[in-house]
């Protein structure tokens, strides 16, 4: 009985942080990855829970994730080679300066298996270098890709994939522990889960749900109890954090970019002028969230 619970023991402290990630009043924070990153934010449940763990500190969440995108940028370059891409991130971190990063790697790498592993690392070294010469962040989180889940047939079995995902991970805490950064080991923490994808990789709203507090616990941070998490602000929040990232997206993102800032620049560029236009509109949301934040706190359990 004792030995079992000293096994329990060392489990659950394997789960935690050598040191908490902390928040500072007015940080910038940047989620960064490929589609758990992109589409964590339809949903809102991720930044709600770190919005909610974050105590009185008024932050403010840019998820800069891009589905199917790599470490080397590959998905943010629209028409070039990946080092297009890497420069738009670049630039992005240059105007954002955040304070806080937290970052979510590995997941579309991994299918390269052992092959592909030193090419990644390598690859993660440099963004790493850039984003502390661009914008010296305080706290880097560096998480490690969530595990594939078998479901029923047709869908094929993930357990060889998770072998690869495992091996990763494990890279990425070396990595973190070599250049002392938080690591948050999500493949662990949701291998015994089930029920959260429609497909074995991307999460449903229901498989964000119970991932966010997962992630916050793993940041060393305390999430919002479920009288909080269930509360009518509760709501309102994460419906006002869904309406901020639309309008971001929209204005880091424009769907006719072509037109604003390459190759057609020349028919429309002079709209381009109007992005910033969104700023003010974030900027209200972030007000509205800042005071929906502290309804929910002053709820009691």
């Amino acid at each position: 009985m004792i030995h079992k619970l000293y096994s329990l023991l060392f489990l659950a402290l394997a789960f935690l942080p050598a040191q908490a990630l902390t928040f500072q009043d007015e940080d910038t924070v940047i989620l960064l990855g490929n589609t758990i990153i992109e589409r964590a934010q339809n949903s809102g449940h991720l930044e709600s829970s770190l919005t909610l763990a974050s105590g009185k500190s008024d932050l403010k969440f840019r998820n800069l994730g891009w589905s199917g995108d790599t470490v080397f940028g590959t998905a943010r370059s629209y028409f070039g080679p990946p080092q297009e891409g890497f420069n738009r991130l670049s630039a992005d971190f240059t105007e954002l300066k955040p304070n806080v990063v937290i970052i979510c790697y590995g997941a579309v790498a991994a299918f390269d298996g052992q092959a592909g592993l030193q090419d990644f690392i390598t690859g993660y070294e440099r963004l790493l270098s850039m984003i502390k010469t661009n914008a010296a962040p305080r706290e880097i989180v560096i998480v490690s890709p969530p595990p594939a889940e078998t479901l029923p047939a047709p869908m094929p079995d993930m357990s060889s994939h998770n072998k690869r995902l495992a091996l990763y991970s494990q890279a990425l805490s070396e990595m973190a522990k070599k250049h002392q950064l938080h690591f948050a080991d999500l493949f662990t923490a949701l291998r015994d889960q089930s029920g959260l994808t429609n497909n074995g990789l991307h999460f449903t709203e229901k498989g964000y749900q119970i991932v966010a507090p997962k992630l916050t616990q793993l940041l060393g941070l305390t999430p919002a109890t479920t009288k909080q998490i269930q509360s009518e602000p509760a709501a309102l929040l994460r419906e006002k954090i869904i309406k901020k990232n639309k309008l971001f997206f929209f204005r880091w993102r424009p769907a006719n970019e072509t037109y604003l800032r390459l190759f057609r620049k020349h028919e429309q560029g002079n709209n381009v002028k109007e992005l910033p236009m969104f700023d003010p509109f974030i900027a209200d949301r972030e007000k509205e969230i800042q005071v929906l934040k502290k309804s929910v706190l002053a709820i009691k359990s």
